[in-house]
């Protein structure tokens, strides 16, 4: 490597892992709140289950808003969107922190969400374009980085403060979190402009195309499958750990330092052998897991293996699929490509969640592991199915955004 592709090389690294800073908030924002619902339904005095309430809300205002917000600033620089994002996301969380009664702090996760859905996809799109077409998945995976580390190190920070201070600090933890990282951005990155289409039509055509929506529907029966098992993993492998709450806390570090390790893995595959291979090979690895979840629950050995590994497939599907999408996309509609994808991920995080209490009121809890095992194997179905026109989509790309790692 010559002096000058190192010199770009430790640039574009050094970009994405700023951008890792934001994700590694927002992760922290989306994934502590489980934790703290008992303090939450006590302070605000409402049910547990109202409480909960605040998670469902936030992920629901994520899937709505990110594709519309995407759409509103594509013309606006990225650093100005992120910061932007930024400075909305600590603005709902104060809220969250402040907030006297239930109505104010549900409508405070809103705003949250809505930073939240400017910040993800637009991370994922500028890390892709600072790094170039070639370090695509490389840099895509790094920005991920974040939330995989707010799953492993965040939560359970956030959720020790909240043991001890309450879940307001809580709230003001994370909400330093983003007013720390949003200077850094500002001094750090530099100012892309994607460009694009300028007409509100012309920026939803993704939505339109049989291609993108192919990807998305892939991207929803995987998160389905992915989080089926994860969030009701205390009911899954309950045989093993006995109900122990330190042994589940376990589990959930398992889960999150193998799916850092397995989406930097991933990213570097998605680069070389092309992100639909990974996708396919990470789901069929996930149909695996998840049918020897239902299978045996009993050893908590095995559990701590099954879980390393559902974390590592979990996590290889991330940034190939952010990429799948890109790809697809005219240069300068990347934004709303990943927020489409980010949309979807966060409605079937709502939808598992749903379906996977409808299991447990009627069936064994094997059945919600293969339930997981069903929707992830659709995943690599539709996936195999959907990457012939895809092929045929990067068969002969513009040099903008054409790598030979996507046309395979």
């Amino acid at each position: 490597m010559s002096l000058t592709a190192a010199q770009g090389e430790r640039a574009w690294r050094s970009h994405a892992c700023v951008l890792a800073l934001g994700t590694f908030a927002v992760g922290t924002d989306a994934f502590v709140i489980a934790g703290l619902l008992p303090d939450i339904s006590d302070s605000l005095h409402v049910s547990v289950g109202a409480a909960g309430q605040m998670v469902n809300v936030f992920s629901l205002a994520y899937a709505l808003l990110s594709p519309v917000l995407a759409a509103l600033t594509s013309r606006w620089s990225r650093r100005t969107v992120l910061i932007a994002a930024l400075a909305l996301f600590a603005a709902g969380n104060m809220v969250t922190a402040l907030a006297p009664g239930y109505g104010l702090a549900l409508a405070s996760r809103v705003i949250a969400a809505a930073g939240a859905a400017m910040f993800t996809p637009n991370a994922n799109a500028t890390a892709a374009t600072v790094a170039g077409p070639e370090h695509r998945g490389r840099a895509i995976a790094i920005v991920t980085v974040g939330l995989t580390g707010s799953l492993a190190l965040g939560a359970p920070l956030g959720t020790a403060i909240g043991d001890a201070l309450g879940w307001r600090a809580t709230m003001w933890f994370v909400t330093a979190l983003a007013l720390v990282v949003a200077p850094v951005i500002a001094l750090r990155l530099p100012d892309v402009t994607v460009g694009g289409p300028t007409r509100l039509r012309q920026r939803l055509a993704p939505l339109t195309d049989r291609r993108v929506l192919g990807v998305l529907a892939g991207t929803l029966l995987a998160f389905i499958g992915i989080y089926l098992p994860y969030t009701y993993i205390s009911a899954v492998f309950e045989p093993a750990t006995g109900g122990n709450g330190g042994k589940v806390a376990a589990l959930l570090l398992v889960f999150g330092l193998a799916g850092t390790a397995g989406n930097l893995t991933a990213g570097r595959l998605a680069d070389r052998k092309g992100p639909r291979t990974v996708v396919i090979g990470a789901t069929l690895l996930l149909t695996a897991v998840f049918a020897l979840m239902g299978a045996d629950r009993s050893s908590y050995a095995t559990a701590i293996v099954l879980t390393a590994v559902s974390g590592i497939g979990s996590w290889s599907v991330t940034a190939p699929q952010q990429q799948r999408v890109m790809a697809l996309v005219k240069p300068g509609s990347e934004p709303l490509a990943t927020s489409l994808n980010a949309a979807v991920m966060y409605l079937a995080i709502s939808l598992s969640s749903a379906l996977g209490a409808g299991i447990l009121g009627t069936a064994d809890t094997a059945w919600i592991a293969w339930a997981g095992a069903a929707f992830v194997l659709a995943a690599a179905a539709v996936t195999a199915v959907v990457s012939r026109t895809e092929r045929h989509a990067v068969s002969a790309p513009s040099p903008e955004r054409a790598t030979p790692a996507e046309a395979r």
